[in-house]
């Protein structure tokens, strides 16, 4: 049996046009018309109203008019738009009428801004799993306090349209389950995912970032549950590189390190979200750091990748420059690096090593991992003396081999230190590849910057994690 339904709207000039058209079809086939906009269009026809835009939005209607030749409830045609000879080749009749032989259609109502996510939402609510909850007539902003969601900012509620709107910025499925999020050990799959980064206030582009993000958490060597449940200082950092840190509008440069950039600020806050409400990661819960640091809100950033002269951390880590990646750090707050009279590597050198020296304490070796954030005034005395990445990295792990008799107990009136026994061996401060380099901030400024990690880096707690992004 065949079916033939033609998908129209008044407000289109086209449809309008054609309505003599329509009435000559209707005199040949049983027809099926569906009008998204009145219910009497076209006139003196029986007219199905797709008040609700249900039918349109199952049919996939992008255009109107769209003409549906369906067999035994099997699709086998469409055509949009107003062709001539495309429609009376379709139909097997001539039309009576000296119309314009062809005419472009207009945009499908279900293609109104925001309205794909909207009708998602109410026509394929089967996508979404977690809970319904009627967001009218409730305070959008005390509802994330009083549901427990916040990190004490104000949230974005998660309504169904914008997960759905979020769902679109990847191909992976909602029920797919990315990993086991302590300390709940709660499934985290990309759905939950897409609610948190709502809650973030996220753009769809940014979900493939934080995907990658949350997988790289629960690796087993970034020991995000020890990180947790440590009173040490730190939380996750978020380093992104490669293309999509250009194409989503990262800060690579000045301020990078602070506020004001959407992307920076929300990926970061998404991850640490859900952190706390898929994994139950709470002050005063299994968190129990002593005092936290303010990159528990967020702490995001990419690295400057233009004009540089060395590779990239994601180059490092074994990843090529076209690919994007998210490398995730066990880190504590920033430490400044001023050095505005040096003029070549070495005294540069001397001066970034003095600064790692003191991080967690002058006395702790082979305890933290670092990240040094080397701005791009200062990497310029790098590059006019033609020193590469791992030029500096090297003579900075020279300059950080410590003698023990400076590290024990009771050394410089200190009685924090390693045992007596050890006084005449000669340290590193950081274990083999925990010193790490990236370029980042502003081009004025002869400052550079430490992010030190939590005090137990290493295999025996946390190790940085590098993943590739997927769209």
């Amino acid at each position: 049996m065949t079916e033939i339904t033609l998908v129209v709207k008044q407000s289109c000039e086209t449809c309008t046009l054609i309505e003599p058209i329509i009435r000559q079809i209707a005199e040949h086939f049983n027809l099926r018309v569906i009008c998204q906009d009145t219910q009497d269009f076209p006139t003196g026809l029986p007219v199905e109203f797709d008040a609700s835009l249900e039918q349109s939005y199952r049919l996939r209607i992008e255009v109107v008019p769209t003409l549906i030749i369906q067999k035994d409830g099997i699709e086998t045609s469409r055509i949009f738009g107003w062709d001539v000879a495309a429609w009376e080749a379709l139909l097997g009749i001539q039309f009576k009428s000296d119309l314009p032989k062809f005419r472009p259609g207009c945009g499908s109502k279900t293609h109104d801004p925001g309205m794909q996510e909207r009708l998602a939402a109410q026509f394929s609510g089967h996508m979404l799993a977690a809970r319904r909850l009627n967001f009218e007539n409730v305070d959008d902003i005390e509802i994330g306090y009083d549901q427990g969601w916040s990190d004490g900012l104000p949230v974005v509620p998660p309504t169904a349209e914008r997960v759905m709107r979020m769902l679109a910025g990847t191909r992976r499925q909602p029920d797919e389950i990315i990993g086991i999020v302590p300390p709940d050990f709660a499934p985290c799959s990309i759905e939950k995912i897409a609610i948190n980064a709502v809650l973030a206030g996220c753009r769809p582009e940014y979900l493939p970032v934080v995907i990658a993000a949350v997988e790289a958490v629960l690796e087993d060597q970034f020991c995000m549950h020890g990180l947790l449940a440590t009173t040490y200082f730190s939380g996750p950092m978020v380093i992104v590189n490669g293309p999509i840190s250009r194409a989503i509008g990262m800060n690579s440069g000045g301020n990078a390190l602070g506020q004001g950039n959407r992307a920076n600020a929300t990926i970061g806050r998404a991850l640490q979200l859900i952190i706390r409400n898929v994994g139950g990661g709470r002050p005063g819960g299994v968190d129990r750091s002593a005092l936290g640091n303010p990159g528990k809100y967020t702490f995001c950033f990419s690295e400057d990748e233009t004009n540089s002269c060395w590779e990239s951390l994601a180059v490092e880590k074994g990843f090529s420059s076209e690919e994007s990646t998210v490398t995730v750090f066990a880190a504590d707050g920033m430490q400044g690096l001023v050095d505005q009279k040096s003029r070549d590597p070495e005294s540069l050198c001397r001066s970034f090593a003095a600064g790692l020296r003191v991080i967690g304490h002058p006395k702790m070796v082979q305890g933290s991992d670092a990240f040094l954030v080397v701005s791009p005034e200062h990497e310029r005395i790098f590059r006019d003396a033609q020193w590469n990445k791992q030029q500096v990295k090297d003579r900075l792990l020279d300059l950080l081999m410590i003698p023990g008799e400076e590290l024990i107990q009771g050394a410089g009136g200190i009685a924090e230190g390693l045992p007596e026994k050890l006084r005449s061996a000669v340290l590193c401060k950081f274990r083999e590849g925990g010193l790490n380099i990236v370029r980042a901030g502003g081009r004025a400024g002869l400052f550079s910057a430490i992010i030190a990690g939590w005090g137990a880096s290493g295999s025996t707690g946390s190790v940085p994690v590098t993943r590739q992004i997927q769209s």
